[in-house]
């Protein structure tokens, strides 16, 4: 099998979509809070939480739908303490963020220890189950590439058009992008820049543990430490990559997920002549390149990093 044979066959389109899952929940929550004016360094963090919160809520007996509920919950009290920090009390958006991902991600494995103290191998749930689609998961190419998914994954997908029309169509988008561009006038319109960004950051979080929800009960069936590997990080360069957009957030998501799944499919063939560290790091080098060259001209919102105080021009 050569390169061509990669991106012909239906299994390797099947798993970029499974891939970007995550990434797209993830990715859309760093936007919303971005586009707010905040900064969230705690995705990693956050997303570890989600990923052990969703997966403890099913192993102790919950439902699947729940476990998602339940990682949100943990996922937007994350994002309260990174708003009360952060945008209450004005304090460094960067330092706050690489604490709250220290904190969540400490915190989760002590957790999990404490609940789970002898356990020697990751317990295990059972996962949400492909949905059956008929007759359309039996199509040629397109059947595996599109209809043999978790309800999970098509969440994920719907999700991308509900914050498109929540962010550009509705009073509280406009009020939300108003706060990372010129907070001081949604301020002079009677709206408090801090609920809004509060609500940003706690809707935004409460979306990055969903996407680590996703990794512990419908894309594997357990929890282990260390699983989020660097993915809240590539999500934030996803945001840059997508010039903070939803759409193109889908569309970066979707590109980083093809390239992890060529890099897996490429060890297998290559694999005895080059070191399979190279094709761990092609993704991300390959996702850094191509974020080099649109983040040139990405339009950032203007007051992102920016501390929002009450009778003080931005």
């Amino acid at each position: 099998m050569d390169i061509l044979d990669i991106f012909l066959s239906a299994s390797f389109w099947a798993a970029t979509i499974r891939i970007a899952c995550p990434l797209i929940f993830a990715t859309l929550g760093e936007l919303i809070c971005e586009r707010a004016g905040v900064l969230n360094l705690g995705i990693e963090g956050i997303m570890t939480a989600g990923a052990m919160a969703g997966w403890m809520w099913v192993y102790q007996g919950g439902d699947l739908i729940g476990g998602i509920v339940f990682a949100a919950f943990i996922g937007a009290l994350f994002g309260l303490l990174h708003a009360q920090f952060t945008v209450i009390l004005g304090v460094s958006q960067h330092v706050t963020g690489i604490g709250i991902t220290m904190l969540a991600s400490s915190l989760s494995y002590f957790v999990f220890n404490m609940l789970l103290p002898n356990t020697t191998t990751p317990p295990k749930v059972v996962p949400f189950q492909t949905i059956d689609a008929g007759p359309l998961a039996n199509l040629p190419f397109v059947g595996e590439v599109f209809f043999q998914h978790t309800f999970f994954t098509y969440l994920a997908f719907a999700l991308v058009p509900m914050v498109i029309y929540i962010l550009y169509k509705t009073p509280l988008g406009l009020a939300l992008r108003t706060a990372g561009e010129n907070p001081s006038s949604l301020e002079s319109q009677g709206i408090s820049v801090f609920v809004i960004r509060t609500i940003a950051v706690m809707f935004g979080s409460s979306l990055m543990a969903v996407g680590g929800a996703y990794l512990t009960i419908s894309a594997f069936d357990a929890f282990y430490f260390g699983m989020i590997n660097g993915r809240g990080w590539i999500c934030i360069a996803l945001v840059i990559f997508a010039s903070w957009q939803p759409g193109k957030a889908l569309l970066g998501a979707l590109l980083f997920a093809g390239l992890d799944a060529m890099q897996v499919r490429m060890q297998l063939q290559l694999g005895t002549f080059i070191p399979y560290q190279v094709f761990l790091m092609l993704p991300y080098l390959l996702s850094i390149a191509a974020m080099v060259i649109v983040a040139r001209k990405a339009k950032y919102p203007k007051a992102l990093l920016q501390p929002f105080r009450r009778g003080e021009r931005n």
